[in-house]
């Protein structure tokens, strides 16, 4: 994954940008800004193409963290980053300085962390991919485990009537 695959990023409350980041000239802001504006507001993932890139949002407790991606760029490694902001932001800024902020007065303390999280993404795409795909494998292992678990508690199930049928039955003979 090239140095250009995350141009643009960004962290708002409502419509607000708090802080932003990019080492590239364009329309990306504008477009982004545009596609905030139009967000609803419930928590959730959304992604918008436009021009072979995607602007990639996601929405939790009032806040909309955003990143511009080439569009050759997987969603998962997209929202793994988007992932990582959030944990970040929320931690430096949970329940306090984020609630009154005015628009990129965060720039300069989140800025830098933004622009770290891009690169550790960008460095470790191959991983985060591979990560990804245990985690989906384990998963799918896990939902087999339950799947058979529920079996074997119903054939139990099954078996116990069917011993309780037997005893009766038994007994009813042994009368």
């Amino acid at each position: 994954m090239g140095q250009e695959s995350l141009i643009y990023s960004f962290v708002a409350r409502g419509t607000v940008v708090l802080a932003e980041f990019t080492e590239f000239t364009g329309n990306f802001p504008a477009i982004a800004a545009q596609c905030l504006q139009r967000l609803p507001s419930s928590n959730n993932k959304f992604t918008y193409n436009c021009d072979h890139h995607t602007f990639n949002f996601l929405v939790e407790d009032g806040y909309a963290y955003c990143v511009v991606a080439k569009e050759s760029v997987g969603k998962h490694i997209s929202f793994t980053f988007l992932d990582r902001i959030k944990t970040d932001f929320k931690k430096r800024y949970g329940g306090g300085k984020a609630s009154t902020a005015v628009a990129k007065s965060l720039n300069k303390e989140f800025g830098p962390l933004i622009k770290e999280q891009m690169q550790y993404t960008i460095d470790h795409a191959d991983e985060i991919d591979k990560l990804l795909k245990v985690k989906a494998q384990v998963s799918q292992v896990k939902s087999i485990m339950l799947e058979n678990i529920d079996k074997a508690v119903d054939r139990g199930e099954n078996l116990t009537i069917l011993t309780n049928k037997a005893e009766e039955l038994r007994d009813s003979v042994g009368q």
